[in-house]
């Protein structure tokens, strides 16, 4: 068995047991966060059956991406990263996930060029738990308006993504974006990465996006 995938057993078994212990009943997707590493890296989990891949830039994931699609039609590509405007065409055509919305320019521009081609990309807004100005992400406070502003323009809004504050114990944050996601009635949740997706996992995160975990150290 190819050390990837050994890595990705070990981590549902860990997130299994971890909510068996605590008697949570939650079955959270993990997202295995392919960035920067080479598509031959990435073969034995397809060929596992794996169907979930987190990447950070447009280009590189049309690069990768593009042909394994094709031929693999179960495969669903996730945008994590910042998304600029001017990639959003390029985006729309390959991610079925944009896990980092957090503007209403961003969010029509999704809108006018998926419709261009048909398609339904199903959108995160990503929020600013821990209001960091350097931070990208919706303030709390407006995450309401944004949410509102998403399904009026027929954006398939799922959930909400947070990243918290790093060197910080991120629970309060994970359960404040649970109660949040809650109140707005929405049904995912993307949070938690290598260092912290059990205690996402606690909190009912739906998609944990690992990559350091999976893949080893980014050289």
């Amino acid at each position: 068995m190819h050390h990837t995938v050994k890595n990705l057993l070990d981590i549902e078994n860990n997130i299994k047991t971890h909510l068996n212990e605590l008697n949570v009943n939650n079955n959270p997707k993990i997202v295995a966060v392919s960035k920067t590493f080479k598509i031959d890296k990435v073969l034995p989990l397809i060929e596992h059956g794996h169907i979930n891949y987190g990447e950070n830039k447009v280009q590189e994931a049309v690069e990768k991406w593009t042909e394994i699609k094709k031929k693999n039609s179960k495969v669903r590509l996730h945008m994590i990263g910042k998304l600029q405007t001017n990639k959003v065409k390029f985006a729309v055509q390959i991610f079925d996930y944009i896990h980092s919305v957090d503007s209403e320019k961003l969010a029509k521009k999704i809108a006018d060029e998926q419709n261009k081609i048909n398609r339904k990309i199903k959108i995160f807004l990503q929020v600013n738990i821990g209001d960091e100005y350097q931070k990208s992400g919706v303030n709390k406070k407006d995450v309401q308006k944004l949410v509102y502003y998403c399904k009026e323009i027929g954006l398939d809004l799922i959930g909400l993504m947070c990243i918290p504050p790093i060197n910080v114990d991120p629970e309060n944050y994970f359960g404040e974006m649970n109660e949040l996601n809650k109140s707005l009635d929405l049904s995912e949740l993307s949070m938690g990465m290598s260092s912290d997706f059990l205690v996402a996992a606690k909190y009912f995160s739906t998609y944990v996006r690992i990559g350091s975990s999976i893949f080893g150290k980014r050289s």
